[in-house]
């Protein structure tokens, strides 16, 4: 099974960012003289995604404009007049991304594959007949930046639990998923955060993860995007700044 569709969340206002997402979307952002979308978008056509629903509101005619330019794989931008939150933003799109499984990638999200690329390991890890949606999970003590305790932590199995009180948990969110629709039953209208939908299929049993096994960028604010350039610079030549 291969997914034919995803959703790259696009709309947020990066505030975090700022001041350089004040006058664009963070998507937009360059790295590795790249933007950040377009890395994204990259690695989902080359795991076979023909269309991807982006949703827009900061900056949503930059975004619109940016992504007119693109041919492959084809791009709906879909327009929220009011932020819908994670959650919310999907679930507003389930009819454009259609009743298969279909990847949910963050608008910030960059990574580098490991020895299997991280999208074809959360399809092989998809059973849609047991779970609704596999999440990737990065190391967190690898994260150059401040990540926290963590958020999840995972059994023998895969399946993710959350952080209690007082506790430092191994795994960070990566900013990816494959999910089915069945996530996003009895959730609202609305917006909401995805958080709701895992936490109701992690008590049902229903939710996995995959460890990544290549390199994660957090991405959160300037100084975590100015590391990031220097490593991939790093990387990419030999050179350290």
């Amino acid at each position: 099974m291969t997914p034919r569709t995803a959703m790259l969340l696009a709309a947020g206002l990066g505030k975090r960012m700022r001041p350089l997402t004040d006058r664009t979307a963070k998507p937009l952002l360059p790295l590795g003289g790249r933007a950040l979308i377009d890395h994204a978008l990259d690695r989902l056509a080359a795991a076979g995604v023909e269309t991807v629903v982006v949703n827009s509101h900061w900056h949503a005619d930059q975004l619109a404009a940016h992504l007119a330019a693109r041919t492959r794989p084809h791009t709906t931008l879909r327009r929220e007049a009011s932020l819908l939150d994670t959650g919310g933003s999907v679930k507003a799109a389930l009819d454009l991304l259609g009743p298969a499984p279909f990847f949910v990638v963050n608008g910030d999200a960059f990574w580098v594959d490991g020895p299997q690329p991280a999208l074809a390991r959360l399809v092989a890890a998809l059973d849609p007949g047991k779970v609704d949606g596999v999440l990737l999970v990065h190391r967190t003590f690898q994260v150059h930046a401040d990540v926290g305790f963590g958020d999840f932590a995972l059994d023998s199995w895969g399946a993710p639990r959350r952080r209690r009180e007082r506790e430092i948990v191994p795994y960070i969110y990566a900013g990816l998923q494959l999910i089915t629709s069945a996530l996003l039953a009895d959730t609202p209208d609305g917006a909401f955060s995805m958080n709701r939908a895992w936490d109701t299929a992690m008590a049902a049993g229903r939710l996995r993860a995959v460890v990544h096994d290549g390199l994660w960028f957090h991405l959160s604010t300037p100084a975590d995007l100015a590391e990031a350039e220097s490593l991939l610079q790093a990387r990419l030549t030999g050179e350290t700044r």
